[in-house]
């Protein structure tokens, strides 16, 4: 939740700062207007009901991932009104391997598309719980309003997905890398679908552990190749999920009770009490409920919810070898943008990583940013993340600072 107060409170300088570059660069927004501070946003999170629209027949009918089930437009999210906002429902893949119904947004700006269409951003938005209520496109900002406010300003269509389970009634697999990333990639073709008016041509960026998530949809795309997938922008972290996990000092929504509920979601033979002290089984129900972290009302640390020799659990073992990136080499050109203090990916661990993913011939642009929170490193960010976008669109040649092969 502080992540998420943190992202709107910086929004106002990140439209800021690419109002200055891009009037550097000469470029104005697509459809004439000239970028401006969005409307100051309450920080408290407002949530529509659950409706109609997300309910899906069970079993789903026949179909295949990436296609669109149903669309609406839906103009009462708290974004400027040159923003245009359709609801989607499509086919995408369970983590588990079955099918799925996956909900999302797509926004768009209001005016004439340029030739070709509008250039895509498909968004991966940071965790903020596993309950259906917790989908951005319940929310009354879009969880990350503001900042997708800017892309529209700035000329592109956003398709964010909420990840299937958020929002439609299955299970979600919360950090699991490789649901959320399809749950990316087929969203995107079901947006165009849904508005013709989009183009071919797509980025997936990703923030906090949305940008896992990205890098994974690279990863994947060396399999489908998508000639209009262009590359991935990740404003976050990377490291190893074994090490994640096991540090004393992870991260709020990285606790043991999250940590099972991925696990049981990939692998539903897994029990919760194979690695859940009784203390930390009193509190599981409660992460399905709400979209906040049951630990935290709680005085229990992890030490004691945990059982001992919990990661020797052969489950436990898979879903991590399951999330370790870097496994595969990826299709298309990334960005990185990371801090060098963030408390909770050190900055050597990320920088392990992308050696790991360079090694296998991938092309990255690694940024390092001396900002502590991620909000602070996206608005400070904003001029290299257009500047590699447009490159991306425009055809030119992806910049990598990789260390050379020995």
């Amino acid at each position: 939740m502080k992540l998420l107060k943190e992202l709107t409170a910086r929004a106002f300088l990140a439209v800021a700062a690419a109002s200055f570059f891009l009037s550097l660069a000469g470029f104005q927004p697509a459809f004439g207007q000239t970028t401006k501070p969005p409307e100051k946003i309450s920080e408290v999170r407002r949530n529509f009901p659950l409706d109609k629209f997300y309910e899906v027949p069970d079993p789903l009918p026949a179909g295949k991932p990436g296609d669109l089930m149903r669309s609406e437009e839906f103009d009462d999210y708290d974004l400027p009104p040159e923003a245009i906002s359709v609801r989607i429902l499509y086919r995408s893949r369970s983590a588990s391997g079955e099918d799925a119904a996956t909900s999302g947004v797509v926004l768009y700006p209001d005016g004439k598309a340029p030739a070709g269409g509008w250039p895509v951003i498909a968004w991966a938005h940071s965790l903020n719980g596993v309950a259906r209520a917790c989908g951005p496109s319940l929310a009354r900002d879009l969880q990350h309003g503001p900042y997708l406010s800017m892309y529209i300003k700035l000329g592109y269509a956003v398709v964010a997905t909420d990840y299937a389970g958020l929002g439609t009634a299955f299970r979600n697999a919360f950090s699991d890398v490789e649901s959320n990333a399809q749950d990316v990639i087929y969203a995107v073709p079901a947006a165009r679908a849904a508005l013709p008016q989009l183009a071919s041509l797509w980025i997936a960026l990703g923030i906090g552990e949305g940008g896992p998530a990205v890098i994974k949809v690279a990863e994947l795309e060396s399999d489908i190749r998508d000639p209009g997938y262009l590359g991935s922008v990740a404003i976050s972290g990377l490291d190893d999920p074994r090490e994640r996990y096991e540090s004393s000092d992870a991260p709020i929504f990285e606790t043991p009770l999250f940590l099972a509920y991925g696990i049981k979601t990939v692998y539903p033979k897994f029990e919760a009490k194979e690695i859940l002290t009784e203390k930390g089984i009193e509190l599981y129900p409660q992460v399905a409920q709400s979209c906040s972290d049951p630990s935290q009302q709680s005085k229990y640390s992890p030490a004691e919810i945990l059982k001992p020799n919990w990661a020797t659990n052969s489950l436990v073992r898979q879903y991590f070898v399951r999330n370790t990136l870097g496994q595969k080499a990826a299709q298309q050109p990334m960005l990185v943008i990371s801090s060098e203090v963030d408390p909770n990916t050190p900055i050597n661990r990320t920088a392990e990583m992308i050696s790991r993913m360079c090694q296998r011939g991938d092309r990255i642009q690694f940024d390092r940013y001396s900002e502590s929170e991620i909000s602070s490193i996206f608005g400070d960010s904003v001029g290299d993340q257009i500047s590699w976008m447009q490159a991306r669109f425009s055809g030119r040649p992806a910049i990598s600072n990789c260390p050379e092969k020995p």
